[in-house]
């Protein structure tokens, strides 16, 4: 199988195209407040970032309102934005074919809208573990999660390897000393840089 007995996989960005559904998630919430929508550079916070750090980030300017956004952006019906959400190609097949005798795992910062995800997407059956900012004390780029996963599947970091799209993966890979495949980001620091999910089969077959 090769050197790796754990592939641990970022959700939004690798395992799913969700920067539609939090484009139209947090702009929605700064609209309820009266407040412009997102330029490029919070679209990219947003997306590799916690919900609560999200809100902070978003409304630092808007203090006055940061309480009360914090509070809606908590009631808000994450379903109406599931339509949003699209599989990457080709993760299926990939997770299939490595899977046994690899072990599989998802590190995410997503948190209450994660359950509903999986649900949708099935993402349980192929993974063996999947940790989210709610199974945390502290969320990425804090290495816990990874290390979390590690205890429970009783793997060796240097048996592991991580599949991020964002410098919060990059450095959390960094952090606990791990190899990372950039996914769709050649300005990543990276052992491997992919475009596709079939390239991540390759890398860990060989």
């Amino acid at each position: 199988m090769g050197r790796f007995d754990l592939a641990i996989f970022d959700c939004d960005g690798v395992i799913l195209d969700s920067r539609e559904a939090n484009k139209t998630y947090y702009n929605g919430i700064l609209d309820e407040f009266g407040h412009r929508p997102m330029n490029e550079e919070e679209l990219c916070f947003v997306h590799m970032h916690t919900a609560e750090e999200s809100i902070k980030y978003l409304f630092k300017d808007y203090a006055a309102d940061l309480k009360e956004a914090m509070i809606y952006s908590q009631q808000v019906d994450y379903t109406h934005f599931l339509n949003h959400l699209i599989m990457e190609p080709g993760v299926g097949d990939t997770i299939e074919s490595i899977r046994p005798p690899m072990l599989t795992a998802i590190s995410t910062n997503r948190s209450t809208t994660m359950p509903m995800v999986i649900d949708i997407f099935g993402l349980d059956k192929w993974f063996d573990i999947i940790v989210c900012a709610l199974d945390v004390k502290y969320p990425k780029p804090n290495p816990e999660g990874i290390f979390k996963i590690l205890d429970i599947l009783g793997v060796e970091k240097d048996r592991t390897i991580y599949i991020g799209d964002s410098v919060v993966d990059e450095t959390v890979a960094h952090r606990v000393g791990i190899p990372l495949i950039a996914y769709k980001n050649s300005n990543l620091k990276a052992l491997f840089h992919v475009e596709h999910f079939l390239q991540i089969k390759e890398i860990l077959f060989n």
